[in-house]
């Protein structure tokens, strides 16, 4: 899993290519943690090149959401492909976040 992360208008854009899972999920928590501590609101996460996720990269979301919201902030999606979007719908979470086509389309509904 690579994960990189940069600013652009009011948000945090944050790119996560490979995999999220039992191995990886640690850091992907860990790099959204970090961005909240240091008093981000807004983060738009892309996974336009995430292949697979799986319940604890799911549950990493939710724990990041809630502190999110908490702060007045919003968790958003860009560019969900395949599998990894197949999970999200499974798992509900298209109705319990705004997706987007792309990083500039989430970044003008922000």
């Amino acid at each position: 899993m690579e994960i990189a992360t940069r600013k652009k208008d009011n948000a945090v854009m944050v790119s996560v290519t490979g995999r999220i899972d039992m191995v990886t999920a640690p850091a992907f928590e860990k790099s959204l943690s970090d961005e909240i501590s240091a008093g981000v609101k807004r983060i738009i996460l892309n996974f336009s090149a995430l292949e697979y996720i799986n319940s604890i990269g799911l549950r990493v979301i939710l724990t990041a959401s809630k502190k999110l919201k908490e702060q007045q902030g919003e968790l958003v999606f860009a560019g969900l492909q395949g599998p990894v979007n197949e999970v999200f719908k499974i798992s509900g979470f298209h109705s319990l976040y705004k997706m987007f086509e792309s990083e500039e389309a989430a970044l003008q509904e922000m």
